[in-house]
């Protein structure tokens, strides 16, 4: 580290990868740290260096101390051993022992009694949440969501006919006369035990898989709007059954939702959807085999006047990046589904997904949210199909009615002080209000429930991180204030 580099990290002040610390003086309480650091990317904690960021220093007598104490930690009260690099960085102050510890590539750490410990900001946590644990676990490679035994199953909750076709398709003959019990048949193919079936073989092949996990299903919506938070709906359904069945029936939910286009066909043609197909098969398929199935929640697929939204439980893995994705790079999460959903299902694996869709239609946003622990894919519909047109005329009136003179003093101020994405504090500034419950009362919540406003992590919305911005429909009554303010 330069000394630069050390004097922007001090200033910046600490941080989930920049700890500060006075002194240490106990193995186990370093460990934590180390262990924490191991677990969340890695990092630096500086010893002699208060919490507010000004430099006590260290003496040559507590650099040897400290020396053999980080190497005590590190190789003796943390599991499995993590490999710090120290450096010792010259202050006016004194000496200040700067600790490097490493993305760990054996995660998870954990500290002499066995705790799991990951940072949370500048702090550190104990993980108590086992769903959090399997997922470390998973990056691990040491277990996968989709080989776990559901219990209360048995071979009784196969449905014998899928599974044989399936079978017979596969390898070209009936599962009846492959010579194996059917219970061997399944353990033999890594979808059971024997005695319960997995979470693979339930999603693919059960009866009814909702009964046991009910939350693994597709939840959809259609809005006549562009807004999350209208109360209004066009349709609705909660799509159960096993993935292909899901698949299906979440396809037929955006096409009676989508319109189609002639493209030049004949007048009395069905016509093309507005989006490829092929581009909402490749996202329905990666969000129903890629999805962590550790997370309890249910796949959420939104089709709004202006887009098509599939919300995937789960964050993308270690360090998979949404650029990464789209370049075809690919961490397997579920490997025994994705294994069998690839002669079930449309999907040809090796991380070409996402490339054909962007490739069938380029106007795809991917968004990731660690913060959420969800994964958003975003296809825009043509701008002509809602703007103007069949589409078009939903939107129109909506934005009609709300961008009147019938919208609240309180709001408009709130709308013209929005400048992008804005935090609560930063809109109470603007607006020159100190009271925050009269702004939330009064401001910022009839905003939300006209769907003028919208948070940006709808599904945290008190997370640290949230922000809020103008929806359509808000840009709509600020372009229409605008003009008539600029007339008048």
């Amino acid at each position: 580290m330069t000394k630069a580099d050390f004097q922007d990290a001090i200033s910046c002040g600490e941080d989930s990868r920049h700890q500060f610390k006075r002194d240490a003086t106990n193995a186990d309480g370093l460990a934590a740290e180390l262990a924490a650091f191991a677990n969340s990317g890695g990092g630096w904690l500086f010893l002699g260096v208060n919490d507010d960021g000004s430099i006590v220093g260290l003496d040559g007598a507590a650099i040897r101390r400290l020396n053999q104490l980080v190497s005590n930690a590190a190789s003796h009260n943390v599991r499995p051993p993590v490999h710090p690099l120290t450096e010792n960085v010259q202050t006016d102050q004194g000496i200040v022992m700067v600790v490097e510890v490493p993305d760990g590539l054996a995660k998870p750490y954990l500290d002499n009694q066995g705790r799991i410990w990951v940072k949370q900001g500048s702090d550190k946590r104990h993980v108590t949440s086992r769903e959090e644990m399997q997922r470390m676990f998973q990056r691990s490679g040491l277990v996968y969501a989709d080989v776990v035994p559901v219990a209360g199953t048995s071979i009784e909750d196969i449905d014998d006919k899928t599974f044989g076709a399936y079978f017979d398709r596969r390898y070209g003959e009936n599962g009846e006369y492959a010579g194996l019990t059917r219970e061997q048949l399944l353990h033999n193919l890594g979808l059971g035990d024997g005695r319960e079936l997995n979470l693979a073989g339930l999603m693919l092949f059960g009866r009814n898989p909702q009964r046991w996990r009910p939350a693994f299903e597709v939840k959809a919506v259609a809005f006549p709007g562009t807004a999350l938070h209208d109360t209004r709906y066009l349709d609705s359904e909660d799509i159960k059954g096993t993935l292909l069945e899901q698949f299906r029936g979440a396809f037929a939910f955006i096409k009676r939702n989508l319109h189609h286009v002639q493209h030049g066909r004949g007048f009395n043609t069905l016509g093309e959807l507005e989006i490829p197909e092929t581009a909402l098969e490749e996202l329905l398929v990666n969000a129903l085999i890629h999805r962590d199935y550790f997370t309890s929640a249910s796949i959420r697929l939104m089709v709004f006047a202006d887009r098509v939204e599939i919300v995937s439980p789960g964050h993308l893995p270690d360090s998979l990046s949404p650029e990464d994705i789209r370049r075809g790079k690919t961490i397997r999460r579920n490997p025994t589904l994705t294994e069998h959903a690839s002669h079930i299902l449309p999907y040809r694996g090796m991380g070409s997904g996402i490339p054909r869709a962007l490739e069938a239609w380029p106007r795809i946003d991917l968004v990731d949210d660690p913060a959420g622990n969800q994964f958003t894919a975003v296809a825009w519909r043509p701008e002509a199909e809602w703007r103007s047109g069949a589409g078009g005329d939903q939107v129109t009136d909506q934005v009609t009615d709300q961008v009147t003179d019938q919208v609240p003093p309180e709001i408009g101020r709130l709308l013209m002080a929005m400048e992008g994405e804005m935090k609560r504090a930063e809109l109470q500034e603007a607006l020159g209000l100190k009271h925050t419950p009269h702004f939330r009362d009064a401001y910022l919540r009839p905003a939300l429930e006209a769907g003028l406003v919208e948070l940006t992590i709808p599904d945290k919305p008190n997370s640290r991180l949230q922000k809020y911005r103008l929806t359509a429909t808000g840009n709509a009554w600020l372009q229409q204030h605008n003009n008539k303010k600029n007339k008048g």
